[in-house]
């Protein structure tokens, strides 16, 4: 991994009039590493995420992402991230051909480069039978790997991630988590926001948010040693009881 972070934050706040959703985090990711982003319902993780993403400015403090500032260069940001969420990230009513085309050109790529990548992708996934399939009929599992799959055709040097597993079963959720390894393994930064714990064994460092504030951060086997927890599910638990607030 380089030295300088992929993702740099420092004091980094989001207010809403009287309310502060993100409180003063500070934290950096380094390429090529899978960083769980956790917390509760009403932990502002969104809000944080959002911020990284170009889609909200901060009320106060800095960061940079890819290396353009959060709060001057959003649309860069965006030409150079992937994102995926678990309720929008594929047109059901499209194919699984049209919709690869589609966020080709959204991303910039030459149509013969969506041709040669959209021919790779299906290979990778084993969908060349489904490829005129619409998204809407595919078993959720197969619908999330393509969304993934999607998010890094323009190979973005992050991925966000928000609850990419949420209702996919262990099984496709494992599958899903060895495209992930893949995607690090070639040197893409993953940040991933989760609900399952057990995913947050898969991390290469977490943190987590209690009430707008990050009150922890380290590798899961750090952050159980240090909390005398056998798993990360315990970790949390423990941190959560200590939220004040909820969406």
């Amino acid at each position: 991994m380089e030295s300088e972070p992929i993702i740099r934050v420092r004091e980094l706040s989001k207010r809403f009039g009287d309310f502060t959703a993100v409180d003063r985090i500070t934290f950096d990711v380094a390429r090529g590493e899978i960083f769980g982003f956790l917390g509760a319902n009403g932990a502002g993780k969104t809000t944080a995420m959002r911020m990284l993403c170009g889609l909200s400015y901060p009320t106060s403090g800095s960061g940079t992402v890819a290396g353009f500032d959060i709060a001057r260069e959003g649309e860069l940001i965006k030409r150079h991230i992937g994102y995926m969420s678990q309720r929008f990230s594929l047109y059901d009513d499209l194919t699984v051909m049209e919709n690869i085309r589609l966020y080709g050109g959204i991303y910039g790529l030459s149509r013969r480069e969506i041709l040669r990548r959209t021919a790779a992708l299906l290979e990778r996934l084993d969908f060349r039978a489904e490829r005129h399939t619409r998204v809407g009929r595919l078993p959720l599992g197969w619908k999330q790997k393509l969304s993934f799959s999607v998010a890094t055709l323009h190979r973005p040097q992050v991925v966000f991630l928000d609850e990419p597993t949420g209702g996919v079963d262990p099984v496709t959720r494992r599958q899903f988590w060895e495209l992930i390894y893949e995607a690090a393994a070639e040197g893409t930064t993953l940040f991933v926001t989760t609900h399952y714990m057990d995913e947050a064994e898969y991390c290469s460092r977490v943190s987590i948010m209690v009430d707008g504030q990050i009150r922890a951060l380290g590798a899961p086997a750090e952050l159980k040693r240090h909390y005398g927890a056998r798993t990360m599910d315990e970790v949390f638990r423990m941190l959560a009881r200590e939220a004040k607030r909820t969406e």
